[in-house]
């Protein structure tokens, strides 16, 4: 045999494999999941959602920050709509920290508007730092002697300590309204100390610090008080508390010819509107509206041509976007810190406003 020779298999034709055959050896084609499908699309949707939400997140808190810089708006309260003549009701609520946010605002747009010919402050407060609360009293006295229209207090649930010391800037020709529930006076002056010396103790910590002089650590939480050092707290208290008083004299001039009236009611004690009417400290109990008609009346202005606004925060973009009003509370170490500062407040508490100073 030929060993070149094909060997007679291989000389046979090709066999041609049924069609049949080749369907049956290709692997079955895996059916469609819709849910599969669905779980997918319901993912991404979902990461695009979270991603969308973070992004406004982060330009709302941007954004925040320029709330001090937005415009105060008007908005109509009573009266002549579009009156040649206004009478703006400057509103201070909340405990009064730095005196330089919303209300400095109010006081800036009333002063800037030459039709504002009477303005009626509505004060809803326990008080703040002292500072803040002379801060406001000095801006608003400033607008009613610059711009020499009356200014009428109306007092809301609270006006008490710094809240009544502002409520002094009507000055003399002014008037002061309270609610019948509103509780007032509280005049006098604190520094909020505690301390925890035994408590640190206990827990293995001393006080260590390292300073110029003893009384650089006056104050601390950390140590009992000297009774040199209490003495000088004490002196910053009867210095901010004359103040205080000094400052209820020139806008209630009763008791400037009656000092010691003053002093039997500047006790720290919280009055009822109708103790504090009977005391001199109030001049009416009335509503808000009576403030505005006592203000119409004092800037002799003709109800038919005036118009009442109420100043009202202008929005940002992030309290439209995210339906309500942001505030970027500070919880920085600058903030903490400024907690342990001794500072004396007129303030209707005996514990410190848990906030800075400074305010948004």
């Amino acid at each position: 045999m030929d060993p070149h020779a094909t060997p007679e298999r291989d000389q046979r034709p090709p066999q041609a494999v049924p069609v049949a055959s080749l369907a049956a050896a290709e692997p079955p084609r895996r059916r469609s999941r819709p849910w599969v499908r669905l779980l997918c699309g319901l993912l991404v949707l979902g990461l695009f959602g979270s991603l969308m939400l973070n992004l406004l997140l982060l330009a709302a808190t941007g954004l925040t920050s320029l709330d001090a810089d937005r415009k105060v708006q008007e908005k109509f309260f009573s009266h002549q709509r579009g009156g040649a003549d206004k009478v703006a009701i400057i509103t201070l609520s909340g405990t009064i920290l730095s005196g330089k946010g919303f209300i400095k605002d109010q006081i800036d747009q009333a002063a800037e508007d030459s039709s504002v010919k009477a303005v009626v402050l509505r004060v809803n407060s326990p008080g703040g730092t002292i500072t803040g609360s002379d801060y406001i009293h000095h801006h608003l006295s400033k607008l009613a002697g610059e711009s020499k229209i009356p200014i009428v207090v109306s007092m809301g649930g609270v006006a008490a300590s710094g809240g009544y010391y502002v409520s002094m800037a009507c000055g003399k020709t002014g008037v002061i309204f309270a609610e019948p529930t509103t509780w007032t006076g509280s005049i006098g002056v604190i520094i909020p100390r505690y301390d925890l010396s035994e408590l640190l103790q206990s827990w293995g910590v001393a006080e260590d610090s390292i300073a110029s002089h003893p009384l650089k650590k006056a104050g601390s939480f950390a140590k009992p008080m000297t009774e040199e050092e209490r003495e000088i707290f004490r002196q910053l208290v009867n210095e901010g508390f004359t103040q205080f008083k000094d400052i209820i004299k020139r806008g209630r001039p009763a008791f400037q010819e009656d000092p010691e009236a003053l002093d039997k009611l500047a006790t720290g004690q919280i009055y009822t509107a109708g103790q504090a009417l009977n005391n001199g400290l109030i001049d009416q109990i009335g509503f808000l509206e009576d403030a505005v008609d006592k203000a119409i009346e004092l800037a002799k202005l003709d109800k038919n041509r005036v118009e009442v606004v109420e100043y009202q925060r202008e929005p940002s973009l992030a309290s439209v976007l995210l339906g309500g009003e942001v505030r970027q509370e500070q919880t920085d170490l600058a903030a903490m810190l400024e907690l342990t500062v001794p500072r004396a407040y007129y303030l209707c508490t005996w514990l410190p406003p848990l906030a800075s100073s400074t305010e948004p």
